[in-house]
C-alpha cells in the first residue's frame, strides 16, 4: 500500500513537470523557428528573447504563493493562464507589439507554474523519495523540452504552426483541469499565519543567512553547475567549426544528448538516494567535471572528428548525473513552510551564474582557443567541490 502510494508520488511529480517544461521548450525552440518562417526580423527576434526575465524573477511572487493556498491550485491557475495565453497568440501577427506583450505573459504564467511546482514537491514527497523524484522530475521536464520545441517543430512540416500552438493550448488546459480536480493534491499549506506579508519576503532569505556555513552553502550553489555552464556556452559553435552539418548537430548534441541527460538524471536521482547528498554531491560532481575533459580530448587538431559523439554523449550522460544530486542538495535545505521562497532564492543564484558564465565563454573560447578553454573549464568545475567538505559534517551523508 504504501508503495503504491509512493508511486503515484512519483507519478505525478513526473507529470508536474512534464507541463513545466513545455513552455521553455516552445519559447527557446517552437518560437524562434515560427517567428522566422513568418517572416520576423532577425533582430525583433532575439529581442523577443527578453520575456525570459520572468523565469529570474520567482523571489517576487514566491512568498505569495507560500502564505495563499494551495500550491496545486496555483498551478493549475498558471495552466489556464498559459493556456489562453497561446490560444490568444494564433488571432495576433508574429512579431506584432502585442504578440510581444503576449510572450511576456506566457513566460510570466511558466514562471509562476515553476515557482509554486518546486515549492510542491519539498511538500508531497518524503525527503527519502527526493532523490527518485528529482532524477523523474529532471527527466520528465526533458522530454518536455523535446516534445514542445524539436517534435512540434517537425510536426510543422505537415501541420500548420497555429493549429499546434492551439493543440498545446488544449494540452495545458486539461493538465489544468485534472490538478484543479484531484483533491489528492491539495497538500495543507504550513502554517504562516504568524507572519504579516513583509515578513513572508524577509523570513526566507534571512533564514538561510542565519544558517551554519551560510556563505559556503550559497557559494556551492551558485558554482556547482558554472564548469558545465562555461563549456555549454560553446557547445553548439565547436561543432558547427567542426564541419558538422545540422541534422549531425540536431540529433547527436541535440536530441541523443537530451535522451542521455535524462537517463543520467534517473540514474543520479538513484544513487544520490543510496549514497546520500554529500557523496553524490562529490562523486558525481567529480565525473561531471571529467567530462569537460573529453571535450578537451576532441578539440586538439587532428583528432578524428567522430570521437566528438562521443564526448557529446558523455558530456550529457554526466550532467543529468551531476543535476540530480545538486537538486536534491537544493531542496533539501528548503523548509516547507516557505518551500517555494527559498528554493526561487536558489533558483535565481544558480540561474544567474550560469547565464554569466555562458555570456563570457566566448571571450574565453576566442582568446585562448577551444582546446584550452575547455581545460580551463574542468579546473573551473573542480573548485566547487572543494567546499563540500566544509560544508557537510564529518560523519554526515
Amino acid at each position: 500500500m504504501k508503495e503504491n502510494k509512493y508511486l503515484s508520488s512519483l507519478f505525478w511529480i513526473g507529470a508536474l513537470y512534464f507541463f513545466s517544461g513545455l513552455p521553455f521548450g516552445f519559447f527557446y525552440t517552437f518560437l524562434p523557428v515560427y517567428l522566422r518562417m513568418e517572416g520576423v526580423d532577425l533582430i525583433k527576434i532575439g529581442l523577443l528573447s527578453s520575456a525570459g526575465i520572468f523565469w529570474s524573477l520567482k523571489p517576487l511572487w514566491a512568498p505569495l504563493i507560500d502564505r495563499y493556498g494551495y500550491k496545486s491550485l496555483w498551478i493549475s491557475f498558471s495552466l489556464f493562464g498559459l493556456s489562453f495565453t497561446l490560444l490568444f497568440l494564433t488571432f495576433l501577427p508574429p512579431g506584432s507589439l502585442s504578440f510581444s506583450l503576449l510572450l511576456f505573459a506566457l513566460t510570466f504564467f511558466s514562471a509562476l507554474l515553476d515557482t509554486a511546482l518546486d515549492g510542491f514537491i519539498i511538500e508531497y514527497i518524503p525527503k527519502d523519495l527526493l532523490g527518485k523524484a528529482n532524477g523523474i522530475r529532471l527527466s520528465t521536464y526533458r522530454i518536455a523540452l523535446i516534445f514542445s520545441g524539436g517534435i512540434l517543430v517537425a510536426l510543422a512540416e505537415y501541420f500548420q504552426f497555429k493549429a499546434l500552438i492551439v493543440f498545446l493550448s488544449l494540452f495545458c488546459a486539461l493538465g489544468g483541469f485534472i490538478i484543479l480536480t484531484n483533491g489528492n493534491l491539495r497538500i495543507k499549506p504550513s502554517k504562516v499565519s504568524s507572519f504579516n506579508l513583509f515578513e513572508q519576503y524577509l523570513f526566507p532569505l534571512n533564514d538561510l543567512l542565519q544558517r551554519e556555513k551560510a556563505f559556503l552553502i550559497l557559494l556551492l550553489v551558485a558554482t556547482y553547475k558554472i564548469g558545465d555552464a562555461l563549456l555549454g556556452g560553446m557547445i553548439y559553435p565547436f561543432w558547427v567549426d567542426k564541419g558538422f552539418s545540422k541534422l549531425e548537430i540536431g540529433f547527436i548534441s541535440g536530441t541523443l544528448g537530451s535522451i542521455f541527460t535524462i537517463l543520467g538524471s534517473l540514474l543520479g536521482g538513484y544513487i544520490t538516494e543510496r549514497w546520500g547528498v554529500k557523496r553524490a554531491l562529490l562523486n558525481l560532481g567529480l565525473l561531471q567535471a571529467l567530462s569537460n575533459l573529453g571535450y578537451t580530448l576532441v578539440a586538439y587538431p587532428g583528432i578524428y572528428k567522430k570521437w566528438i559523439y562521443a564526448a557529446s554523449v558523455i558530456e550529457s550522460f554526466t550532467g543529468g548525473l551531476g543535476t540530480a544530486a545538486f537538486i536534491t542538495f537544493v531542496t533539501s535545505l528548503c523548509k516547507k513552510e516557505v518551500s517555494s521562497s527559498q528554493y526561487a532564492i536558489f533558483s535565481t543564484l544558480f540561474s544567474l551564474t550560469l547565464v554569466i558564465s555562458r555570456s563570457i565563454s566566448g571571450f574565453g573560447a576566442k582568446t585562448l582557443g577551444y582546446f584550452h578553454f575547455f581545460g580551463l573549464t574542468f579546473f573551473v568545475a573542480l573548485l566547487p567541490l572543494l567546499l563540500i567538505p566544509f560544508i557537510f559534517k564529518e560523519n554526515s551523508q
